[in-house]
């Protein structure tokens, strides 16, 4: 078969900064804001006319952090505590063949007064990520309500989640600048972004959201954020 080369059409601005803690699936994280800015010679609003019409849109994209890995031919899906193995086109890991993500967003925007750039809201993207393609999203043909989920099933409970008196003064100094970092750490957290097989209280997490370093742990009553760091 034939090998084909993929243009990549823009680049993602999240408020992701690193792998971990980014929400498994998109959706998850409503608050979670990104935006696509497309590159030469896609920057032209010709590209996104009509686009403004549309909810929500599909994003391909190349999981560019892992690429250089390679592929396996089986995978511990997170669902599954992290100890289960599975084949890899069963899951949705990121060590595949062809290092391409699929994911969808809704759309919050279009700004094509300087190129284009393309609000996102929902998307679960790393800051930096290379899209190759874009497309409208379809609810009568691309939402399936009967469909099986498989291991994949959603059927935890969400991590509860509290702030540290210290968090909390720091988010109200933040929240002209950042309104919906709280929001987003609350709900970051809620889908306890921990590896399957760790279960130490004491040990502090940190993960990058937007210009922060937010300092967390869990104990029995959940996830309790300690503190917000700048980067």
């Amino acid at each position: 078969m034939s090998a084909w080369t993929l243009q990549p059409i823009g680049v993602i601005e999240s408020c992701f900064k690193e792998k971990f803690a980014i929400p498994r699936q998109p959706g998850l994280c409503p608050s979670a804001e990104a935006t696509l800015i497309l590159q030469p010679p896609f920057d032209q609003a010709d590209t996104v006319r009509g686009l403004e019409q549309f909810s929500h849109v599909w994003l391909m994209f190349i999981f560019h952090e892992t690429a250089a890995q390679g592929w396996r031919p089986t995978v511990r899906p997170p669902k599954l505590g992290g100890n289960q193995r599975v084949g890899v086109f069963a899951t949705r890991s990121t060590f595949r063949p062809n290092p391409i993500g699929l994911s969808v967003a809704k759309l919050a925007g279009i700004d094509t007064r300087d190129g284009v750039r393309i609000h996102l809201e929902g998307a679960d993207l790393l800051d930096g990520t290379p899209v190759v393609d874009l497309k409208p999203y379809l609810g009568y043909a691309d939402a399936l309500p009967t469909a099986s989920n498989g291991y994949a099933d959603a059927g935890e409970a969400p991590l509860p989640v509290r702030f540290s008196l210290e968090a909390d003064a720091e988010l109200a100094q933040l929240d002209l600048a950042y309104p919906k970092l709280r929001a987003l750490i609350n709900e970051v957290l809620a889908q306890d972004p921990r590896p399957g097989y760790a279960d130490d209280p004491e040990r502090e997490y940190g993960m990058a959201l937007y210009r922060f370093n937010i300092k967390w742990r869990c104990d029995a009553a959940g996830a309790l954020v300690t503190a917000i760091r700048a980067l």
